[in-house]
């Protein structure tokens, strides 16, 4: 089983997997060098996670991923693809998709009107609209919610929902977006230890079934051991290790996040 898909709603689910590649890739804020040149290669279906302390450069990382940032220098490909030749909508939509950290739900709309929001990217803007007022492809967003196992919570407003529902309506939201490229901004830092284990195996089984490619930033070196397949350390805004899950070593974990020398996040 794989992401959903609105572009041929007969069809519920894809399995497209992408390759992610970043060559001298850098960006700078003024003076503040936030990523140093790097050269990165993601293989299709992988699923990695970046580690490293708040101001590491995990989540500017991930937001130059899915252009939301423009590089300094260097190029981003998706799908041997330069992203920053590709106009923002729906070809962007159709590859990459990112989970953040606090969900990024609207409060007073349905969950299910939040889920359908994956299709915002393919839609016009009076589609979009008239949406928001009576949800279209219910049965999609129904589909997509059941999946994360929260269907009985369809018609309820998102802002009453806990923070494990919100975070399975957001996953939700991907499934109908259905990119090749799931990024995820620390998925679960908000959530408790247990609820956080339950949708993280979700959301790697997801990827896992349609053979996506995922990328996240993770502040528990624990989960991300557990779930991810390839760690890369990141401090001070340069990759410190990139290795499997199973060869990064305490050491090299107690240097990642050493204080000493560590630069402040402002």
């Amino acid at each position: 089983m794989a992401l959903l898909r609105t572009r041929e709603p007969e069809t519920l689910y894809s399995a497209a997997s992408c390759s992610v590649s970043l060559t001298a890739v850098s960006k700078q804020y003024g003076v503040k060098e936030a990523i140093f040149p790097l050269n990165l290669s993601i293989d299709a279906g992988e699923r990695v996670a970046f580690l490293g302390p708040s101001g590491g450069g995990k989540t500017t990382l991930l937001r130059l991923l899915s252009g939301q940032l423009e590089t300094s220098t260097g190029t981003v490909c998706l799908c041997d693809r330069d992203l920053s030749t590709m106009p923002t909508g729906r070809q962007v939509s159709q590859l990459v998709g990112m989970i953040h950290q606090q969900f990024d739900l609207i409060p007073n709309l349905s969950a299910l009107q939040n889920t359908l929001a994956g299709q915002l990217g393919e839609w016009s803007l009076i589609k979009s609209l008239v949406s928001l007022v009576w949800p279209m492809n219910r049965d999609i967003g129904l589909s997509a919610l059941t999946r994360v196992g929260v269907e009985g919570i369809a018609y309820q407003r998102a802002g009453s929902l806990s923070g494990g529902e919100q975070q399975r309506v957001a996953i939700a939201r991907l499934l109908v977006q259905d990119p090749q490229v799931i990024l995820a901004d620390e998925p679960v830092s908000s959530l408790d230890p247990a609820r956080a284990g339950e949708v993280l195996q979700l959301l790697v089984g997801i990827a896992e079934e349609a053979g996506k490619t995922l990328i996240a930033s993770m502040h528990s070196v624990e989960l991300a051991r557990e779930h991810f397949s390839r760690l890369i350390g990141l401090r001070n805004g340069a990759v410190i290790f990139d290795l499997p899950s199973h060869e990064v070593t305490e050491d090299m974990l107690h240097d990642l996040y050493n204080l000493q020398g560590l630069r402040s996040e402002t």
